[in-house]
Order: structure tokens, then C-alpha cells, then sequence
């Protein structure tokens, strides 16, 4: 039950994601403003990601998840009534909120609810369904568009919701809530990591479009650090703090955290990058894309049960170096597209990249959580979880200002090189060579150059995007370089 509300919390994003322009029309709002249907959500999200161990104190697990749910559950319902792009903000809020405590609630469960010898599989089904839901998001949200209506898309979690609403009430264990924390909540340091985490989110999504040494993304970026600061301080002074930001000490767990965060850059970056590429380059459909990137999903389901199995009889520390390794060879060999590239180019990279996904999530959530005091496992988790929010949301502002700051260099290189007569670049770009080897030397004509010019940028977003493929495969290849810092110590009793 707990997965599936963790499911629904991650899916909707991506099925949104295919139909704005859908809800943009339908709401009549501004080319400019659309994209904050989405922003907002994520930043109430990455709020609410490290307040889970408190909240999880204060309700216990049980009426955690059973609340959250159900107020994501009436969210969705608001998003789909909403009749103005004010209104469906709000309640893109307040699903984003609840929907952030679902993620690190379901592996504060693997390893308080289940024995050593369980939390194998538990962690593999939570991790195929948090890195599945990114995959199968396209596909879904462009089949519901196509079929119904824009409203199904939020629509679509009422059913589900209720149901593990239901079933956590009957399912999960009867615990004695701590009403008391209550009196020891600070709220100054709820509202130091808000505008910390806020801040930070809206100055990497203004990023790509002002420049990241425009006024406005300094200035919200050096609020981020002050608030962040003020928050660590304060935090750290206090006996019980909100976010017990000490466990970050333990090395093992850092450097678990650090691979979350790298994870998020890397399985963000390759799910936002596909449809740009299948999109922009290749003129496909939202159905089209999901079924394309299907590929992903379908080799994280099929390794699942080895990635069980190993785990059982290999250590963390070398799965998590095989796992990285092979998602890194499967994003390097992305980097290598041409405007041609469709399926079967694709095919290849995605498989690698699916395989590798499930020892990139099951080994390092071990690492960092599993030698953990049951009481440090709650705040433990909602900081693990927020490292990979946090690498997604970093990751694809980098992929933003890597490829639409180095697309336009890339079209004048190409246009020299053509002009210089490269047969190589001319291959690249789509021209005919038998007509690219009879062109008369010297200036291009007015008629030609229309005609290459959309050529010409098409295969320059597409080195653009090749340069980011790469950037993301060699962060993943520089992960590597942490693992042996976590070191490993005497497991914790248990209760």
C-alpha cells in the first residue's frame, strides 16, 4: 500500500509533464507561467522530504501515510476541478507537499518493518516503482490525453488513494503517537529550510532561460546559502532538532547520500533528456516518446530479481561500483547521437542504463540506511531521498545551460566546417553528399541557406545534447571515487 502511494507521488509528475501544452490551452495561461505547474509541486515536494522523520514522530508511520495520502488524494481531485491557473497552483502545492512525505516514508518502512533477511526484496520492489514511475510517466500521460482528458491525469490517483488509505489503516503496525514533539517543533527552522530549498529550486529552473550570473538567480542563490546556513546552525544547537542533520557525520551514510544525489542527476537527466531529444529532434509524439522509453522500465523489471539475489551474497561497496560503472557506459554511450538517431540507436543505451538503475538504488540505500539505530532511520531516510530530488532538480538546470548555451556554438562550427567542404559534417547534418560534393565553392545562396539552416540547428541541439549526455556520464564516473570512504561498522541492535 505504501508503494503505491509512493508510485502515485512520483508518477505525477512525469504523466503532467506530457500535457501542458494541453493545460495550458484548456486554462488559457501564459507560455511563460506553464512551466510552474510542475515547479511548484517540487519545490513543496523537496519542503516536505526532509520533515518526514519528524512528522513520522509525531503520527507515528500508520496515520503518516494514511493522512498524506488521503490529503493527496483530495489534492488530485482539486487539480482536476480547477478552472484558473491561480486555483490549480494551490493544489499543485498542496499535492506536491503530501506527496513528499510518501517517497521516504516507504523506505523508513523497509528497514523498521521488516527483518534483515526481507529488506533485500522490500527495497527492490520500493526502488523498481521510484525509478519505474520516471519511465512509464510519458507514456502514460500521453495515452490519457490522447484517450480522455488533461483532468484524468490527477484523476487517475483517486482510486488508488483511497485504496491504500484503506489499506494502511487495516495493514500497517499500531504505534502510540508522540503528540509531544509538537511543543519542540521550530519553526524557525522550518521556515530557514523552506526559503533555503525554495529559493535554490527557483533559481535552477530560472537558471537556463536568465543565466546563471543574471541578477535574479545570484540573488536568490545567495539567499538559498544565508537561509541554508542560518538553518544548519540553528538546527545543529538544538537537542531535538527538526531534520537531524548529525547524521551526515556517519560516513557510510554520506556517502550513500552522495550517490542518491549523483542517482538523481543521472535518472532525472536521462528521462528529461529523451523526450527533448525524440520530441525536438525527431518530431515524435508524447505516446510515441513513452513507448521508445519504455525500453527502461521493462530491463529494470527484468534485473530486479538478480539485483535481489546479489545483494544477498555481494557486498554493498562492490554492487555499488559495478552499478555506477554500467550506468555511466550507459550514459557515454548516448553522448553519441546523430539527428537520425531513433529506437534502434537508443535501444542499447537504455537496456545498459535499466540494468544498471536497480544496483545504482538497492546497494546504496543499504549503505546508507541499513546500519542505522531504528530511531535515526525516519530523518535518515527524508534526507537520502532529498539528495536525489535535490540531484534531479540540480541535473537538469546543468542539462538546460549545457545544451542551450552550446547549441549556438556548435552551429557556427558547423557551418565552418561545411563551408570548408567536411564530408564528415555534412553526413552529420543530413545533406545529400552527392549534392554536398557538386555545390560550387564560395558563399551560400539566400535558397540554400534556408534550406540548411534548420538542418544546421537541428544538428547542433543535437551536439548540444550529446556534450550533455557526457557531462552526466563522467559526474556518474566521478561517484566512484566515494565509495571507498564508506566505511563499514559494527550493524546497530534493533528492537
Amino acid at each position: 500500500m505504501m508503494c503505491v502511494g509512493m508510485f502515485m507521488a512520483i508518477l505525477d509528475v512525469q504523466v503532467v509533464a506530457t500535457s501542458l501544452p494541453t493545460i495550458q490551452g484548456a486554462l488559457g495561461i501564459a507560455r511563460d507561467k506553464i512551466s510552474w505547474i510542475q515547479t511548484a509541486y517540487l519545490i513543496a515536494e523537496v519542503i516536505a522530504i526532509p520533515l518526514t522523520g519528524f512528522l513520522t514522530r509525531l503520527l507515528t508511520m500508520r496515520w503518516l501515510f494514511v493522512v498524506t495520502i488521503s490529503v493527496f488524494t483530495a489534492a488530485s481531485i482539486g487539480c482536476a476541478a480547477s478552472t484558473s491557473f491561480s486555483m490549480l497552483m494551490v493544489w499543485r502545492v498542496v499535492q506536491g507537499f503530501s506527496g513528499g512525505t510518501l517517497i521516504p516514508a516507504v523506505f523508513t518502512a523497509v528497514f523498521l518493518l521488516f527483518p534483515p533477511r526481507l529488506q533485500g526484496i522490500a527495497t527492490t520492489i520500493g526502488g523498481v516503482l521510484a525509478v519505474l514511475a520516471p519511465t512509464v510517466g510519458p507514456i502514460v500521460g500521453g495515452w490519457i490525453t490522447e484517450t480522455y482528458t488533461w483532468h484524468w491525469l490527477f484523476l487517475i490517483n483517486v482510486v488508488p488513494g483511497i485504496g491504500a488509505a484503506l489499506g494502511a489503516v487495516w495493514l500497517l503496525p499500531v504505534e502510540k503517537p508522540m503528540l509531544g514533539e509538537a511543543r519542540s517543533l521550530d519553526v524557525v527552522s522550518i521556515a530557514g529550510m523552506a526559503v533555503a530549498l525554495a529559493a535554490l529550486e527557483i533559481a535552477l529552473k530560472e537558471a537556463p532561460d536568465r543565466g546563471w550570473l543574471s541578477p535574479t538567480v545570484i540573488g536568490l542563490l545567495i539567499v538559498s546559502v544565508v537561509a541554508g546556513v542560518a538553518f544548519a546552525r540553528r538546527t545543529l544547537g538544538r537537542r531535538r532538532p527538526v531534520v537531524e542533520l548529525r547524521t551526515l557525520t556517519d560516513p557510510m551514510f554520506a556517502v550513500g547520500s552522495l550517490l542518491s544525489f549523483v542517482l538523481g542527476i543521472g535518472l532525472f537527466g536521462s528521462v528529461y533528456m529523451m523526450p527533448v531529444f525524440l520530441g525536438f529532434a525527431r518530431g515524435h509524439e508524447a505516446l510515441e516518446i513513452g513507448e521508445i522509453m519504455l525500453v527502461t522500465g521493462i530491463a529494470q523489471l527484468a534485473t530486479a530479481p538478480l539485483a535481489v539475489a546479489l545483494e544477498r551474497r555481494m557486498g554493498a561497496r562492490l554492487l555499488t561500483t559495478a552499478g555506477f560503472a554500467l550506468f555511466a557506459i550507459g550514459l557515454g554511450l548516448s553522448a553519441f547521437q546523430t539527428p537520425e538517431t531513433d529506437f534502434a540507436g537508443m535501444f542499447w543505451p537504455q537496456v545498459i542504463r535499466g540494468v544498471a538503475i536497480m544496483f545504482c538504488l538497492l546497494p546504496p540505500t543499504r549503505l546508507a540506511l541499513g546500519h542505522l539505530d531504528a530511531a535515526a532511520v525516519p530523518d535518515a531516510s527524508g534526507l537520502f531521498n532529498l539528495m536525489r530530488n535535490l540531484g534531479g532538480a540540480i541535473g537538469i538546470a546543468l542539462i538546460d545551460s549545457i545544451i542551450y548555451g552550446r547549441a549556438p556554438g556548435h552551429a557556427q562550427a558547423i557551418v565552418h566546417r561545411l563551408m570548408a567542404g567536411d564530408v564528415a559534417t555534412a553526413k552529420f547534418v543530413g545533406i545529400p553528399l552527392r549534392l554536398f560534393a557538386e555545390r560550387a565553392p564560395g558563399p551560400i545562396d539566400a535558397v540554400t541557406q534556408s534550406i540548411l539552416e534548420p538542418m544546421v540547428n537541428r544538428a547542433a541541439f543535437v551536439a548540444a545534447m550529446n556534450d550533455a549526455w557526457a557531462v552526466v556520464a563522467i559526474l556518474t564516473l566521478a561517484a566512484l571515487l566515494s565509495i571507498p570512504f564508506a566505511r563499514q561498522r559494527k550493524r546497530s541492535s534493533r528492537p
